[in-house]
């Protein structure tokens, strides 16, 4: 995939190329990879060439020991893609606990879009449901034809409380 961007209209910079990184703050890595591995149905993101580890990368190139703490990088705490088209995913150990609401959240729209029969997309949604929850995930409430609206979706959290909605 060409992710260089056309030029610009002149008198316009040229946009640099760019990919998108997803990073979700938490707890335990270990404890969200496995899930949204299957979620997203991405692969382990592979620690660079010529090293066993991300850890043997990161201190390779000189991270400090401090910054690296404990097990980190030992196992897989980044997603990828294996089609190339998503964005890699890093799931980021913090201290401090999850508090409040997302202010951003994932919709993984698995129901087909509007072009698709509202029963079909519900019985898409709902399979999926089904198989996240039995991966970890919570049920919060779902969204069924609110306010007459020709929509479905169900709003869950991940294993540690991250909300994202199916769609």
């Amino acid at each position: 995939m060409d992710r260089t961007a056309p030029p610009e209209p002149s008198g316009r910079p040229e946009r640099p190329e760019m990919t998108l990184q997803l990073t979700i703050d938490c707890a335990d890595p270990q404890r969200l990879v496995p899930f949204w591995l299957e979620a997203l149905r991405y692969v382990p993101d592979p620690p660079p060439a010529g090293h066993a580890t991300w850890r043997a990368y990161w201190e390779a190139i000189g991270v400090p020991e401090e910054e690296l703490g404990g097990d980190a990088g030992e196992l897989p705490e980044s997603i990828v893609d294996p089609g190339g088209t998503g964005p890699r995913v890093w799931f980021q150990r913090v201290p401090e606990p999850k508090t409040v609401k997302n202010r951003v959240h994932l919709d993984l729209k698995v129901g087909g879009g509007r072009e698709v029969p509202l029963a079909l997309r519900r019985e898409r949604v709902d399979g999926e449901v089904s198989r996240l929850t039995a991966l970890g995930a919570t049920v919060l409430y779902a969204m069924d034809r609110p306010n007459g609206m020709d929509y479905y979706a169900v709003v869950l959290q991940d294993p540690e409380g991250n909300e994202f909605c199916l769609v």
